[in-house]
């Protein structure tokens, strides 16, 4: 762990509380099949993977939106993962003693607020500044030249987006409710969880971490607050995880760079977006002056409000359909649980008509 994190008081960290104890040391592992071992073994794998490629190999990759699309794509990576992991696992309609149906729906209805109406907000508040500074580029280029649309995107781009002042709040409803449903489900401890739960349980605790620390990433850089930035600690019972190490380093490697940005007079965390910044900073002072814009600059702030748009668009993508595959693996989960629960009840309907016929 650096000493800028373990020392910086604008960052939010959470050691979670960990009940289940049990689920996370290396000797219970003996206790499973070849198969929910080998499913285990494989999605933790996977998940350590895939947490080690999103640290930069380069500072200037803190934060640029093209890590952002990186990101985004691992989480639907991840997420889809659970969903195929509930499937493999064939759970019994006695594992919804469990209140897994309940843990699953409530992060993900939590998740799914983050996506809808924090990123695909925010995305769409920026792209509608890039389309403002189109307009100011049709303008200088017909040599009627108005300062109004480059004024407007300065003060759409200092404005405040009201949900993205909320995304605080929910990420820390998200941490509570990890915290709740591990202590709900450890008062049921003295009744032995089956080992399909463990697994699942296990997987989904990995999930909702990388997934918490992402968005919370997100979160400081669109709102420009170390506030919103999340230090997780990984207790030492979870040491043993494979993807713990991955997780701190990524957090040591991204946290203190995002940290000194804000602490910086840059305008944005997102470095992509602070190159626009500084060149439509150029292009306004020489509007201003009353100097004919350099058409190279020009040139290179169109191309790169252009390159930042189509950008823009491919992580509005990624969150959509992480959206729609938290909606399925939920689902999935609903199905598995209910067809299993179908089954045996037809079972029983059937040894109930037979007993009365005989």
């Amino acid at each position: 762990m650096s000493k800028t994190c373990k020392q910086d008081p604008s960052l939010r960290f959470f050691h979670f509380r960990n009940p289940l104890k049990i689920l996370f040391k290396k000797s219970n592992d003996a206790g499973l099949s070849p198969k929910l071992l080998s499913l285990l073994n494989n999605f933790e794998t996977n998940l350590t993977v895939s947490i080690r490629q999103l640290i930069p190999k380069d500072k200037n990759d803190i934060v640029s939106v093209s890590w952002m699309i990186q990101a985004m794509e691992s989480l639907c990576e991840t997420h889809k993962s659970i969903r195929t992991l509930v499937k493999d696992l064939e759970l019994s309609v006695s594992d919804l003693e469990e209140n897994l149906i309940y843990i699953y729906s409530d992060v993900s209805l939590k998740l799914l607020e983050l996506c809808n109406a924090f990123f695909t907000s925010e995305l769409d508040r920026l792209n509608h500044g890039n389309l403002l500074l189109k307009f100011a580029f049709s303008k200088l280029e017909t040599k009627e030249l108005q300062v109004s649309y480059i004024d407007s995107w300065n003060q759409h781009m200092v404005s405040k987006n009201p949900r993205i002042e909320h995304c605080g709040a929910v990420l820390s409803k998200l941490v509570e409710s990890m915290d709740h449903h591990h202590h709900h489900i450890s008062k049921k401890a003295k009744k032995k969880h089956s080992v399909k739960v463990k697994v699942l349980l296990r997987a989904l605790y990995g999930v909702k971490v990388k997934t918490l620390y992402i968005f919370s990433v997100f979160a400081a850089a669109f709102s420009g607050s170390s506030k919103n930035l999340f230090y997780l600690r990984v207790s030492k019972e979870m040491e043993e995880l494979p993807w713990a190490q991955a997780l701190m380093e990524l957090q040591n490697e991204v946290n203190p760079e995002i940290k000194n940005t804000l602490l910086s007079d840059r305008f944005t965390v997102i470095k992509d977006l602070e190159a626009v910044v500084t060149s439509v900073k150029k292009l306004n002072t020489a509007v201003q002056e009353g100097s004919v814009p350099n058409m190279l600059l020009l040139e290179h702030l169109k191309k790169s409000v252009i390159e930042l748009s189509e950008r823009f668009d491919l992580v509005s993508n990624e969150t959509r359909s992480l959206s729609k595959i938290v909606i399925s693996a939920r689902d999935a989960l609903f199905e598995s649980l209910w067809k299993k629960y179908a089954e045996e009840l037809g079972v029983t309907l059937a040894l109930m008509i037979r007993s009365v016929k005989t």
